[in-house]
């Protein structure tokens, strides 16, 4: 007799369901701000400082506007300046400076010495300095020179001007221009035109503006003058 087969299903308690390979989750592409170092302010702030202090220099200290390439002889003796502001109609700012101790008169520098020498030798001192004895050309020039000798602390009692004669009575400034007898300020008496006064100082004991005197070429003061600097 053939033997029968029997099929059952069979079902176990607790048994848990085939796993499912899940997948990980995907990530999301998630933005993170950039972040800069906490000391960038201060980095900017200082640049902004030299910055500043780059443009002081540049505008205020080292380049004249007249020959930066090519500065003038009283550029390259003097280190520290004094400026004054000037704005002109329809152009820029600018500044008029003349080495720091000098005297300013519209466009020109004025050194008012402390010590004696002859002419001669006052003449190869202004000229040391990138200057010349000065030139007198106007009353209002001739005036502020007679208020600032007054002003001055040290005053001497003679002080050379840039006039000399080579021939008694013949005048000359010292580019060789005759002397104008509109833009002069003798003293009363004065010139002597004598040929051992060939020399011109400022006397500074005369209370009037005209206060010119020539003397023997020896020892007084000296005023030097000087184009100012633009910058």
């Amino acid at each position: 007799m053939a033997s029968e087969i029997t099929y059952a299903e069979v079902k176990f308690k607790n048994a848990s369901p085939a796993a499912v390979a899940e997948a990980p989750p995907e990530k999301k592409n998630e933005h993170h701000p950039q972040k800069y170092p906490l000391c960038l302010p201060w980095l900017i702030s200082l640049l902004l400082f030299l910055v500043c202090i780059a443009l002081i220099i540049v505008f205020l200290v080292t380049p004249f506007s007249r020959g930066r390439a090519h500065p003038t002889a009283l550029q390259q003796k003097f280190m520290e300046w004094q400026c004054v502001s000037r704005v002109l109609p329809g152009k820029v700012e600018s500044w008029t400076c003349c080495p720091k101790g000098w005297r300013r008169f519209q466009e020109k520098c004025y050194y008012l010495s402390n010590d004696l020498m002859s002419w001669a030798e006052s003449e190869q001192n202004c000229t040391g300095m990138g200057s010349h004895l000065v030139v007198i050309n106007s009353k209002a020039e001739q005036d502020f020179l007679f208020e600032e000798l007054r002003k001055s602390s040290k005053i001497g009692v003679n002080y050379y001007i840039g006039l000399h004669a080579q021939v008694v009575g013949q005048w000359h400034w010292l580019d060789g221009t005759p002397l104008s007898e509109t833009a002069a300020f003798w003293r009363a008496g004065e010139p002597s035109n004598v040929d051992h006064e060939m020399c011109v100082v400022i006397h500074t004991k005369e209370v009037s503006h005209n206060n010119w005197n020539d003397v023997i070429c020896k020892d007084h003061n000296r005023i030097c003058q000087a184009e100012a600097v633009t910058v």
